[in-house]
């Protein structure tokens, strides 16, 4: 079974086509689908989503370059909305985001404990987000005291040794339709992951994979990235799309 693990079925990008998104995913095998707010709007918005539509899940957090549009008390309700509603499976995206100038790192820091923190007193698995922000985010763990977390680092941008320091933590890692792309050189980071640590994901709307690049990226292309990834790893598509569906499913309980 396919499983796209993230994606942002909120945004405006989906507003007037919804219902034909969600039966294009399903019609291409894709069994489960994670939609993940980035505030509390968004959270609110997503929780709608995956009451409306019975194989798709909500994840609630607040991104790192959301801060600026969140208030101190919106994190309580986050940990309220995921409390409340049994289709969150996640508390996400979350983590840390240095490429985006406008949030300074001593901002994103607090918000992201009090996420983790969440995430640890409901027992939920962490979305986790990062971009340009590698050593910040392992000091942040080896400073905290953190040596292990239940979850994944999506859309994975790191290097080798930065995969296996997360996959010590006990992490999963997921990669989007970048790997598709002709200018991708780090199949190597990719094939040190261990295919029973591996999710698929799109992040819809972004990253279209190829054959589809320059559309609006959706559920139903998580197929390609599933392609690619049986390509890197020699192994036959339908044995990829099993493995990582086992381990979405293992990690957030679907």
């Amino acid at each position: 079974m396919l499983t796209d693990t993230h994606t942002h079925l909120h945004f405006d990008q989906y507003a007037a086509d919804l219902p034909e998104v969600i039966e294009r995913a399903y019609s291409a095998g894709v069994g489960k689908i994670l939609t993940l707010g980035t505030d509390l709007s968004s959270c609110r918005q997503t929780i709608q989503i995956a009451r409306r539509f019975d194989k798709i899940y909500a994840a609630v957090g607040i991104h790192p370059t959301d801060i600026f549009r969140s208030q101190s008390d919106d994190l309580p309700l986050i940990k309220d909305l995921a409390s409340a509603e049994n289709k969150v499976v996640a508390i996400g995206e979350i983590g840390l985001d240095l490429y985006w100038k406008e949030v300074p790192l001593q901002r994103q820091l607090p918000v992201f404990e009090k996420m983790l923190e969440i995430a640890n007193d409901l027992d939920r698995p962490v979305v986790i987000h990062n971009r340009d922000a590698h050593p910040e985010m392992r000091s942040f763990f080896e400073k905290q005291g953190i040596d292990h977390l239940k979850g994944v680092m999506h859309s994975f941008s790191g290097s080798a040794d930065d995969a296996q320091y997360y996959l010590s933590m006990g992490l999963h890692i997921s990669f989007t339709g970048v790997i598709t792309f002709k200018n991708y050189s780090e199949l190597k980071v990719v094939k040190s992951v261990p295919v029973n640590r591996l999710l698929l994901e799109t992040d819809s709307p972004f990253l279209t994979p190829v054959p589809k690049r320059g559309k609006r990226n959706e559920p139903a292309f998580v197929q390609y990235v599933a392609l690619k990834l049986a390509e890197i790893y020699g192994i036959d598509l339908q044995e990829m799309k099993e493995i990582t569906g086992l381990n979405a499913q293992k990690l957030f309980g679907w």
